[in-house]
């Protein structure tokens, strides 16, 4: 997803309120991920590429997302960008948030189930990523390498985000990850519902 501009927002005062949003957010987002994986009909670029790695690495899906996270913080360095406290729990508790919420979901019994886990999950991502974003408390490390990117090549957002994502939806579809109609209504769905769930979440003063 692309970074959303904040700035003619104001910021809360409270960080209590901004750090509760922000790990809420961050919870309600692995949960959707961890849905749509249970749903079995298509991911988005990202969790492609995660199921995949998981299956050839043999670690949980979590793991591969936590590693995958870290990495992709290490090309933030020649980027020169910087970390937010929202960046490193965007890594950690996506990670933890998404095995825990594997570990309860129950693989569906049918279509039925398999359709309403998918749009579920692709909802509930709206509403996390509005929840995250509307702290304003760093930006997810994907987000930050879109951006780096985008400042230290001249080249626009969309621009990057569409090679990143079919790069790593090209390979994580090697690796066995999971696309389908699924990947396609995240693609499709995900800016809008984001955009239109952010104006609810977005921290202002008192």
């Amino acid at each position: 997803m692309s970074p959303i501009d904040l700035r003619p927002l104001p910021v809360t005062r409270s960080p209590a309120r901004r750090l509760s949003q922000l790990f809420a957010g961050l919870v309600l987002f692995g949960t959707s991920m961890a849905m749509q994986v249970r749903g079995g009909l298509g991911l988005n670029p990202w969790d492609v590429l995660h199921e995949g790695l998981s299956g050839r690495l043999s670690l949980s899906f979590g793991a591969v997302t936590a590693v995958t996270g870290g990495v992709v913080l290490l090309l933030w360095i020649p980027l020169r960008q910087r970390p937010g406290v929202g960046t490193v729990a965007n890594v950690v508790v996506i990670a933890l948030a998404v095995d825990a919420a594997l570990a309860v979901i129950p693989v569906p019994a049918g279509p039925v189930a398999r359709v309403a886990l998918m749009l579920g999950g692709v909802v509930l991502n709206g509403v996390a990523s509005a929840a995250y974003i509307g702290a304003r408390l760093g930006p997810g490390p994907r987000d930050g390498l879109m951006t780096g990117l985008s400042a230290r090549t001249g080249r626009s957002i969309r621009l990057i985000r569409t090679g990143i994502e079919v790069t790593v939806l090209a390979a994580g579809w090697l690796l066995g990850g999971t696309v389908g109609v699924g990947t396609v209504l995240y693609a499709l769905a995900i800016g809008p519902l984001t955009q239109a769930f952010l104006p609810l979440f977005a921290v202002r003063d008192r």
